[in-house]
């Protein structure tokens, strides 16, 4: 019996192209930046690490209180500043005040409890609260007494729908009361973007 064998091409060995030095400049320079940021962000971490209080609240207004000496703007909620009025019957009401009401009847004489990180123009926490088991920045867009301010959507769709609240009748967006009435800077939201840039602001913010 008789095999046929035919050989096979030898593929060549091609040595890789060497880089050119501005080439390596350029790989040695990313290097030098990434282990520069990684650095960076390991320095400041605690700039992120999440802030807590609690105990006995006094209520300012419909989305923020103080906590001891801690000023606590609720997160993800925007509530009518409390010189505010809204519309309803064909009547302006004090949708302002009747908002931080709502606050306190949430809170109940309960302590309260807020964490977060960020802080806002103002110097203030934004936080996450609660007291007595409920979560009070959902609570009062489900009542119908703030706004979604970057979280909460479905909460004031429903509120929305339902009537509730400032929503039974007309009213200003607070953001465009505050800019009307020219009561300070304006306030960005609180969602996912927000907390994004704020995280870049304090990994190069100098001090």
């Amino acid at each position: 019996m008789s095999r046929s064998w035919s050989p096979r091409p030898r593929r060549r060995y091609v040595p890789p192209t060497p880089r050119s030095p501005w080439r390596k400049l350029l790989d040695y320079g990313l290097t030098v930046i990434l282990l520069g940021l990684l650095i960076l962000l390991a320095a400041r971490l605690d700039r992120f690490e999440t802030r807590k209080a609690e105990g006995s609240a006094i209520v300012n207004d419909g989305d923020s209180l103080t906590l001891g000496t801690e000023r606590i703007r609720m997160r993800g909620i925007d509530a009518p500043e409390y010189q505010q009025t809204c519309r309803k019957d064909g009547a302006d009401y004090a949708c302002g005040k009747m908002a931080r009401q709502a606050l306190v009847r949430l809170i109940s004489g309960n302590p309260v409890t807020c964490s977060g990180w960020q802080r806002d123009r103002y110097g203030r926490l934004l936080g996450d609260c609660k007291a007595g088991g409920k979560d009070l920045n959902r609570a009062q867009v489900e009542a119908g007494w703030a706004i979604a301010y970057g979280d909460f959507e479905a909460e004031q769709a429903i509120a929305r729908t339902g009537k509730a609240g400032i929503w039974a009748g007309t009213f200003d967006q607070p953001q465009d009361w505050r800019e009307s009435h020219h009561e300070g800077l304006a306030e960005r939201r609180h969602g996912t973007l927000a907390s994004f840039g704020d995280a870049l602001r304090e990994i190069f913010r100098l001090r």
